[in-house]
């Protein structure tokens, strides 16, 4: 049997391999999944109704047997304030990120595979919004379309549908131009097939590293927000609110003031310890 010199390149097989992440990176998964519990059940998990007086004659506390993390300029719970508020923090970057990275992606692997002329216009067009600056657009729009969560999620994902279209349409252009892409179009295959088992596959890791940095810069824009009163309205608070309604605290030296914020540090840094270790396996392909 003779082989034949013009048959068309197959699709390169990949081994399901389970990721050989650093240490810190781990530890960094660990962290955030913490957090995501949290997100999910902090309302259930909290000692403290977020919302009761624990001790007014003891406001901005230090930590107790009690209250763990101390007491706010109210003299609530922190710790409670703090599980009850990740649901926004956590959880709003989570959505928010998620929605820009889908629509990116339809956009992006159609506006690649369909037409030029299409592809060139919402390149412009994203180009524009991508160019307005992202804290002063969200204090605008959040400013006259109100403060209300669905306001939050539609501003946010508007204002990162951009980055992620563009962060999509490089990775899908270049996959489309591999040969077994052409292979796939020699044999007759449709869009949805090239899209689905040709492109997709091949930048999920892509994807996750850019939903990653996504979360990290959601999570500190929605919490600058928060902080300057154009956020989660009380009486809920996220961790941005907590910083803020605690502030006078600092002088203090009080737990209501440092807990949300390294709770908030811990996060991003969590997420980017495992976006590095993405990021460090998918170069390694």
């Amino acid at each position: 049997m003779t082989m034949d010199s013009t048959a068309v390149p197959a699709r390169p097989t990949r081994r399901l391999r389970l990721p050989r992440w650093p240490v810190l990176s781990l530890i960094g998964a660990v962290v955030f999944l913490f957090w995501a519990i949290i997100a999910i059940f902090g309302d259930w998990l909290a000692p403290h109704d977020p919302g009761a007086f624990i001790d007014s004659w003891n406001v901005l506390g230090p930590m107790t047997h009690q209250t763990w993390l101390g007491t706010d300029y109210l003299g609530r719970d922190v710790l409670s304030r703090i599980m009850t508020g990740a649901k926004y923090t956590v959880g709003l970057p989570f959505v928010t990120a998620g929605l820009a990275l889908f629509f990116g992606l339809l956009l992006g692997v159609g506006a690649t595979l369909l037409s030029e002329p299409l592809d060139t216009a919402l390149s412009w067009l994203m180009d524009t919004v991508n160019s307005l600056p992202s804290t002063i657009f969200a204090l605008v729009a959040v400013a006259g379309f109100g403060t209300s969560i669905p306001v939050l999620i539609i501003v946010i994902t508007a204002l990162y549908i951009p980055s992620a279209y563009r962060n999509v349409r490089a990775a899908a252009l270049n996959v489309s131009r591999m040969e077994y892409i052409d292979a796939a179009r020699v044999r007759g295959e449709g869009h949805l097939h090239v899209i689905f088992r040709e492109i997709l596959p091949n930048i999920v890791p892509n994807m996750l590293t850019h939903f990653g940095i996504m979360f990290i810069y959601i999570a500190l824009l929605l919490s600058g927000l928060s902080f300057l009163g154009l956020g989660v309205q009380p009486p809920e608070a996220d961790w941005g609110a907590l910083i803020s309604e605690n502030m006078v605290g600092l002088s203090y030296g009080a737990p209501a003031i440092f807990a949300p914020a390294l709770s908030l540090l811990s996060l991003t840094i969590a997420m980017t310890l495992m976006v590095d270790a993405v990021s460090h396996q998918n170069r390694e392909r």
